[in-house]
């Protein structure tokens, strides 16, 4: 019998490719369950089968609690400190004490049983294997044959017992995928669950196109020619931003191929999906440039606080930039990580002489300097008033129509505005704030004051108009201190109506 255990764990071993010591467990789980229908469902049984000759020893343990416990429930598997020492004197609050029982054979285990821990044993360990093996593959390539399709998505066998899914909203529109076909995609996440597939893939990620040049563009792959980004219509149409490390190497064409070569074989691997490949520079207005491509910009205005770019482009190519259903420039916005606002030539300079116009305007009102001065101020490239009042003076002095009596009348004039600003928004704070009223009454605090404030509650009157319903949003305002805030604040009426 013991020579029988030996033989079923080589063998379910050999089969599965899974440890030996999996296989025992498996084995001890299955006699535990035997010996537990056999006595007793209500009982824990402990089996420990010898690794080198088969034999196997079965126990019946308990699990011990303190002797003030209110946590025992099951007292045929359950003891109390007390009375596990009677059993043995090493026991430990949380730990088991045991006894050997008598074992069952091993033949008269049900069959199906056994099978059935066995084989669940084995889909654990086999499940654990596979995430073991592709946890530090999460991003990269993967390649396998398409198992199943259904409804919910693509089912892919990556052989040795791994399987990859790709969801239907990672899976690139109107590609049509069969049962045997080939299929090539990006590890995205590894999850560890009892039932289901393991490996989540994508074929929809801008990575995706990453890898697949990696594998195409031996440059690539070695770091002569980096891929700083990527962006992607699936199906439709993508742009990456290429940059060579090696100055004899032309990313753009090292990535195209000879005759388009490598860029087809990665179009045809995405449905045909159309790549655009964007030489990388370092200035942002140019790379943005690149990245309109086809399209040709002809002028481009970058504002760093908004972090956007507005892009002119003559009026026979604006269809052409922004790309059917906007997806030149959603794809090349995307790339850059600028928001671009695309426009026709007439367009970008009636926006302009619509900001100049702005701009001249507030100088002349806000300094008080006739049309000649603002038109120069903004000439020189001035935009705000902080600008005119903290620049360095000698910036200032060097425009040509400035002398040195100017430049300090209009720094002085700026920095006044900006402290009559400073101390008109003081004073729209203050009267936003609660009132001196509200702040006195019993219990109220200044943090919550501030809150009804900002709700429009700001002195006692009002506070005292409010019902429980009303304040019943406020943050950190139960029922019971809002009740006593409002019998507060009402508190002066009462005393009035006395008096009277």
């Amino acid at each position: 019998m013991n020579k029988q255990i030996l033989e079923v764990v080589e063998a379910v071993s050999n089969e599965k490719g899974v440890a030996h010591d999996i296989i025992f467990e498996a084995l001890e789980a299955a006699l535990a369950s035997a010996t537990r229908r056999k006595h007793g469902e209500d009982v824990d049984v402990r089996v420990e089968i010898d690794r080198k000759t088969g034999e196997y020893k079965t126990f019946r343990r308990w699990k011990v609690f303190a002797d003030d416990s209110t946590e025992l429930e099951f007292t045929e598997r359950e003891l109390r400190l007390d009375d596990a020492i009677d059993v043995n004197p090493a026991a430990v609050v949380d730990g088991f004490v045991e006894v050997p029982m008598e074992s069952v054979a091993f033949g008269r285990i049900g069959a199906q049983t056994a099978k059935q821990v066995i084989v669940q044993k084995v889909r654990e360990a086999e499940r654990a294997q596979v995430v073991e093996e592709y946890k530090e593959r999460v991003g990269t390539l993967v390649s396998g044959i398409v198992k199943r399709v259904d409804r919910h998505g693509v089912y892919v066998d990556l052989g040795g017992n791994a399987e990859g899914f790709v969801p239907r909203e990672h899976m690139i529109p109107r590609e049509i995928v069969r049962p045997q076909d080939r299929l090539k995609a990006l590890l995205r996440e590894v999850r560890s669950e009892a039932r289901g597939p393991q490996l989540f893939l994508s074929r929809t990620s801008p990575d995706f196109l990453i890898e697949l040049f990696k594998l195409e563009v031996p440059e690539v792959g070695q770091g002569l020619i980096q891929i700083l980004g990527a962006a992607r219509d699936p199906g439709a149409r993508a742009k990456i931003a290429v940059k060579s490390l090696d100055p004899r190497i032309d990313p753009v064409g090292a990535c195209v191929g000879m005759r388009g070569s490598r860029v087809q074989a990665v179009s045809n691997e995405i449905a045909g999906e159309r790549v655009d490949i964007i030489p990388w520079v370092e200035n942002q207005a140019q790379f943005v440039i690149n990245a309109m491509q086809p399209a040709e910009v002809t002028s481009i205005v970058m504002d760093e606080d908004t972090h956007s770019m507005d892009i002119a482009v003559t009026e026979d190519r604006l269809s052409q930039a922004i790309g059917r259903g906007g997806q030149n420039v959603r794809l090349a916005s995307e790339l850059s990580g600028w928001r671009l606002n695309v426009m026709s030539e007439q367009q970008a300079t009636e926006r302009s002489d619509e900001e100049t116009g702005k701009l001249r305007e507030m100088f002349k009102t806000l300094l008080d300097v006739d049309e000649d001065v603002s038109n120069v101020l903004v000439q020189e490239g001035f935009s705000t008033i902080e600008e005119v009042a903290y620049v360095p003076a000698s910036e200032l002095q060097s425009i040509e129509e400035f002398d040195d009596e100017m430049v300090e009348e209009l720094r002085t004039r700026a920095r006044d505005v900006l402290l009559t600003q400073a101390i008109a928004s003081e004073e729209k704070v203050d009267e936003s704030g609660p009132a001196e009223d509200l702040l006195a009454i019993e219990g109220m605090d200044k943090e919550l004051a501030y809150e009804l404030a900002a709700r429009g509650i700001r002195t006692r009157d009002e506070l005292a108009d409010q019902s429980l319903d009303e304040l019943e949003a406020v943050p950190g305002l139960d029922p019971v201190r809002a009740g006593q805030l409002i019998m507060a604040a009402r508190a002066h009426l009462f005393e009035n109506a006395g008096q009277a």
